[in-house]
């Protein structure tokens, strides 16, 4: 039997939710709660979750100013690391991680919007034992992240070198999306239709909402990657 388990989300956008994880977490009866830091919600004591998840955002990691809310999810987000609970980042979540862990967050050279291949950076490790050389995945950002001293890279892409790392087995940061279903990509995509302006790595509205052949792919991936955090 599943041991059940406290998991906890971190929601800084309305059209930015759990995707496939909130299916994952249920079939698997586990426990799960949020904070939507947009509607300005208190975040609960770390002590009371086993899992963080922290997902993604439009806004940067540096936009204090515009979001006071940042500075007491980083410090919440170090305290979590710190106490050992397993943590998970998508896209501006793992920009957090980074930043928390001593990592640099800053703009990219180039904008992803849209789906781009990934590769493998890191074979040999047990997380990516399943996990093709190369797949598609969906990306949606325009910063970058640093990998944190005593973490490795785990995937890496032609326009971004760090899409990924683990960190001593217990958090994992992602800068693409494995989560989105076809409904949470296409809020995503209506969303932040006015980022969509034709560049290298950018997509158009049609491509994206037409692209749906690697979502079931995408989303086993990152049940396996659930299955290995939480049971380790």
């Amino acid at each position: 039997m599943t041991k059940k388990i406290n998991i906890h989300c971190l929601q800084h956008v309305a059209f930015e939710g759990l995707g496939c994880m909130e299916k994952w977490i249920l079939d698997q009866n586990h426990n799960l709660t949020y904070t939507h830091l947009y509607n300005k919600e208190e975040l609960p004591s770390v002590d009371k979750i086993d899992v963080l998840i922290v997902m993604g955002g439009e806004m940067s990691i540096h936009d204090e100013a515009d979001f006071p809310w940042l500075k007491a999810e980083k410090l919440f987000i170090k305290e979590a690391i710190d106490k050992g609970k397993k943590v998970l980042g998508i896209c501006l979540g793992a920009q957090l991680i980074s930043h928390v862990l001593g990592g640099i967050v800053s703009v990219n050279k180039e904008k992803e919007i849209g789906w781009f291949p990934v590769e493998v950076a890191a074979p040999e490790m047990p997380i990516l034992k399943d996990v093709p050389a190369v797949l598609n995945v969906f990306h949606w950002h325009g910063e970058t992240f640093s990998i944190p001293e005593n973490a490795t890279r785990l995937f890496q892409s032609e326009g971004c070198a760090n899409q990924g790392f683990l960190y001593k087995d217990q958090v994992l940061g992602l800068q693409f999306h494995f989560e989105v279903t076809h409904e949470t990509m296409s809020e995503m995509a209506v969303a932040g239709q006015d980022e969509l302006i034709e560049d290298k790595y950018i997509q158009t509205l049609e491509n994206i909402l037409n692209t749906t052949a690697f979502i079931e792919q995408n989303n086993k991936i990152m049940f396996g990657f659930l299955d290995y955090l939480t049971k380790k």
